[in-house]
């Protein structure tokens, strides 16, 4: 039998794996785990103009704070896209137990396989690779008027509507990023 200082020392190495399972797991799926802070969240929705006529892409929803905040203050349908499984089990709780459930899809999954089209506003907090690699699939589904709003890396090759420097916060109107091309030629 276990003595008691066994069942401790297993309960506190299983919380260890847990929570280190959290937080660097997500590096196997290609980015960090770093919650986006409440204000930037706030800051991010309303830059965007969020509002109940959006439907709202969150890539990389993690436990939801984008989501939650734009479907529950906002009354905006969201889709939180998310490929790590325990989070996505997290965000199905947390949309089943809450308000707002009916404007909510959790979707476990590759961003990278998204359809873009049904999306007036997309939200993303992801590595300068991620940007780069979405930023055609973007081009080519967006549809004209939607918002993309990224926290602290910028879209490659775009040009921001607005960049709120201080939070680093940019946001771009498709197809109006579009960076100026460079006229060339002659006669």
């Amino acid at each position: 039998m276990f003595s008691l200082q066994m069942w401790i020392a297993l309960a506190l190495i299983g919380s260890a794996l847990i929570v280190s399972y959290f937080v660097f797991a997500s590096f196997v799926y290609g980015a960090g785990y770093q919650p986006t802070p409440r204000s930037t969240v706030e800051l991010m929705l309303r830059l965007a103009e969020v509002g109940p006529r959006d439907t709202v892409y969150d890539l990389g929803a993690g436990t939801g704070a984008i989501v939650f905040r734009a479907a529950r203050t906002y009354r905006a349908r969201v889709l939180g896209a998310e490929v790590e499984p325990i989070r996505v089990l997290i965000l199905r709780l947390r949309r089943r137990l809450g308000p707002a459930a009916d404007r909510i899809v959790i979707q476990w999954g590759n961003m990278y396989d998204l359809d873009f089209r049904g999306a007036t506003v997309v939200t993303a907090f992801l590595w300068p690779g991620a940007m780069a690699r979405l930023r055609p699939k973007l081009e080519s589904e967006l549809r004209t008027g939607a918002r993309l709003v990224s926290y602290y890396h910028p879209v490659p090759g775009w040009t921001p509507e607005k960049h709120e420097a201080a939070a680093q916060v940019y946001l771009y109107r498709w197809p109006d990023a579009r960076a100026p091309t460079e006229v060339t030629g002659g006669t």
